[in-house]
């Protein structure tokens, strides 16, 4: 069985406040998009416990099961069903890491929509929603994978009609990595004055001077090259550019049939969708 797990973009992102536990409240828009890794499961028969071979292709990423997600939701799925079979795994990483496009989590979140079909565990998308949130706070929205508001963790989801299949949105991501840690940290959080709820029922037109990621000041200060992204692409005629997430990705978006030659630096991961 093979599955195309997919990335996303945050339409707007705000900090609310720190929580008790140590993770952030926020509130942002999660927007699903077609570029995609490619994840193989096979089942294999094999006596004795069941076991995961995982391997991997494309983009270099750590197998380690101490820290690699797709291992992990296998293992999160063994401790409650034994008898979960036997499962040879395979990614093809497309998806930049580190790069605010929930490439890891989309991995994660559809190893165990695989595996709840391979293993015949007939879970339902709301339990599969929980066991998302233990392996990371954007997992639970690739289970769902439909335009989205987004609070709590980003765990908390409300279906939202918005449709941007009319443009073209473009993906810059220039390779850089960004300490989400440490831009956390540089954040004062706040209630901001209009809810992106309400910003993004807006004209698209309008977004540029309402919809706002509190990343973005914080890391542009950490790595212009980032925010000359965003400042080519509105000079490019976007309609919209932002960085999604805590970066280092910025995306524009464009009318369906403007032309232009990007011409970024050729090492960078630029691709239309």
């Amino acid at each position: 069985m093979i599955v195309f797990p997919n990335c996303k973009i945050n339409l707007g992102l705000h900090i609310l406040r720190k929580r008790n536990d140590g993770y952030h409240d926020l509130e942002t828009f999660f927007y699903p998009v077609t570029i995609t890794d490619a994840l193989e499961g096979i089942s294999v028969t094999k006596t004795g416990s069941s076991t995961l071979h995982f391997s991997s292709s494309g983009i270099k990423i750590d197998e380690n099961s101490q820290s690699n997600l797709c291992v992990k939701a296998y293992k999160l799925l063994q401790n409650d069903f034994p008898s979960l079979p036997s499962i040879l795994l395979h990614l093809h990483k497309v998806i930049p890491l580190g790069a605010g496009l929930g490439g890891g989590s989309a991995d994660a979140a559809f190893t165990l929509k695989l595996l709840n079909h391979l293993g015949n565990l007939q879970l339902s998308d709301e339990k599969l929603h929980t066991y998302a949130l233990q392996l990371g706070s954007d997992c639970p929205f690739f289970i769902l994978n439909k335009p989205c508001f987004a609070t709590g963790r980003g765990e908390a989801l409300t279906e939202y009609l918005i449709d941007l299949s009319l443009y073209k949105i473009i993906i810059v991501n220039p390779g850089i990595h960004v300490d989400t840690g440490k831009a956390f940290s540089c954040i004062q959080p706040a209630i901001p004055a209009q809810s992106i709820k309400e910003i993004i029922q807006l004209p698209l037109t309008a977004w540029k001077d309402h919809l706002t990621n509190d990343f973005e000041k914080v890391v542009f200060d950490m790595h212009t090259e980032i925010g000359a992204i965003k400042k080519k692409l509105y000079e490019l005629g976007a309609i919209y550019a932002s960085m999604s997430g805590s970066g280092s990705t910025v995306y524009g978006i464009f009318e369906k049939d403007l032309m232009f030659d990007h011409l970024f630096p050729p090492h960078y991961f630029v691709k239309e969708v």
